[in-house]
């Protein structure tokens, strides 16, 4: 090829090249706010459609779906137990299973925008708190334990700072704050510009602030006793999130690293002995 038509093409490609670029990092802010506040959305199992009927909760503004599981025996109080990002209500029948025969009614529910759950957007419990309020709000008296995974129980320590029904939590796997997780989250070709312009447009788009969404933060005014659990290999929420709420926490507190567990592997059978064991002794605290 000719220099000056070798040299031509060169700069075409060069010139295409950056208009790609620049329409990609145009997009990317977008495509991050949508990621964060559109998470997969999993369906439940058929079969446990037809095994148990759901019952729906009023939520702040949305119809959520859910079960609720009636205590077997002298009733002690309720376990609600609240699920991971992408997740569903399926993952709570081992809870329900567990702390039925125990003497507790057991609420497990879709979170807004999973399941079969109404509204279309996530905010990692800036509104999600304000649900797990409404379903306060038509339960029985009694002590509440709240356990939650991952988004669940990151939802279920800022709602725990806000509400004194909840007698207890149980957090596994909870990331500190939105942005710190949602930066580490970010593909490596997100500057630090675009995952700024991502985080303004979800908090426009999804009407809430993401500052405002810190469990780390909720831990300073939670007075109940909280149980963190977390994988010590989780690489995609470090467990230096668990240990920063940990540091938080002003009242009764304990921490339980999982060796060789990674993100939703901290719930194992051993350790859910141990929150059993727990529980138990929050309870026996409680009533003396």
């Amino acid at each position: 090829m000719p220099y000056v038509k070798l040299k031509t093409a060169l700069a075409v490609a060069a010139a295409l090249s950056g208009t790609f670029v620049a329409l990609g990092c145009g997009h990317l802010p977008a495509a991050g706010a949508n990621g964060l506040l559109h998470p997969t959305r999993r369906a439940l199992d058929a079969a446990l459609r037809e095994t148990h009927p759901p019952i729906t909760f009023a939520g702040a503004d949305v119809i959520l779906t859910g079960w609720r599981f009636a205590a077997r025996g002298a009733r002690r109080g309720t376990v609600i137990y609240l699920h991971g990002i992408a997740d569903n209500r399926g993952s709570g029948l081992t809870v329900a299973q567990r702390f039925s025969d125990r003497g507790f009614d057991v609420v497990a529910y879709d979170s807004r925008a999973h399941g079969d759950s109404g509204g279309e957007i996530c905010t990692y419990g800036f509104y999600e708190k304000r649900d797990l309020q409404r379903v306060l709000d038509v339960l029985e008296s009694g002590p509440v334990v709240v356990i939650g995974s991952s988004l669940g129980g990151a939802v279920a320590l800022q709602a725990a700072a806000e509400d004194p029904r909840i007698s207890a939590v149980v957090a596994a796997e909870s990331f500190s704050d939105l942005r710190t997780v949602g930066t580490e989250r970010a593909p490596w070709f997100f500057t630090t510009k675009t995952v700024r312009q991502a985080f303004a447009l979800a908090e426009n788009q999804g009407r809430f602030k993401v500052d405002e969404v810190s469990p780390m933060e909720a831990a300073r005014h939670i007075s109940v006793p909280v149980f963190l659990i977390h994988g010590a290999r989780d690489h995609e929420t470090p467990p230096d999130h668990a240990r920063r709420i940990f540091d938080s926490l002003r009242g009764r507190r304990r921490l339980l690293m999982v060796e060789g567990a990674g993100h939703n592997q901290s719930l194992q059978p051993w350790v859910w002995s141990e929150i059993e064991g727990w529980i138990e002794s929050v309870l026996r605290g409680s009533d003396s």
